[in-house]
């Protein structure tokens, strides 16, 4: 039997008066580090990175800062085109922009480049179910999405056009920019773009903390997920 959960649209201050906020944080914050920790591992296995860290891997060959620097620099200038979008963001959507790439340079600093072909696989798949697993995590916590997330979503409802469309084009024009500007591509990247959905969809019903205040059925926006 399948059981029903629902990913609740609360606006910033609702988010935190929702009930269970301290089990909500602790799993954010949590979420958060380990989806930097993935996006270091991915790039320490030299296959290619996830598809929006091409673009900050050629950022930061061009400006004087670290990958995880960048992260958080197009995090905020992401934020900037919330406002046409009218996005609200929340405390999860601050604490992505800056914890993510924090969590991302300390994992770079501990973990040194990997060399055996075999080990970079294992670190490659590792870090994509790594990832699955966070991004699961800091969504489930309903404290509000992630700027990347908060783009597609927004570009989804004032185009009309699906999030898989949305997406795509999105993933597409920051590897192509990300490339150009000298960022890494290859099969890490394709198994990133190719596996995250299904990985994060999958685990997501695990860590949907249910809250006090359920969206009721006039509200639009829930979203029911199942397994």
């Amino acid at each position: 039997m399948k059981r029903m959960q629902l990913l609740s649209d609360l606006g910033p201050i609702a988010q935190l008066r929702a009930g269970r906020l301290p089990r909500r944080l602790v799993q954010l914050y949590l979420g958060l580090v380990l989806y930097g920790a993935s996006l270091a591992l991915l790039v320490r296995a030299g296959l290619g990175a996830a598809p929006w860290d091409v673009l900050h891997q050629g950022l930061a060959r061009h400006l004087p800062m670290s990958l995880g620097q960048a992260i958080i620099l197009v995090s905020l200038l992401v934020l900037l085109l919330w406002i046409p979008l009218r996005e609200v963001p929340g405390l999860g959507t601050v604490s992505n922009a800056l914890v993510i790439g924090l969590a991302a340079d300390a994992t770079l600093s501990l973990v040194g480049p990997l060399d055996d072909l075999a080990v970079r696989g294992v670190a490659m798949v590792a870090a994509v179910l790594l990832n699955g697993v966070a991004t699961a995590a800091y969504i489930g916590a309903q404290l509000g999405r992630g700027p990347r997330d908060g783009l597609m979503t927004g570009l989804h409802r004032r185009t009309g056009l699906s999030i898989r469309l949305v997406r795509t084009a999105l993933e597409v024009t920051v590897v192509v920019i990300g490339l150009l500007l000298g960022g890494t591509a290859g099969l890490g990247t394709v198994v990133y773009a190719l596996a995250i959905g299904p990985v994060t969809q999958a685990l997501l019903p695990t860590f949907v903390v249910a809250l006090t205040a359920e969206p009721s059925a006039s509200n639009p926006r829930a979203v029911s997920c199942e397994p």
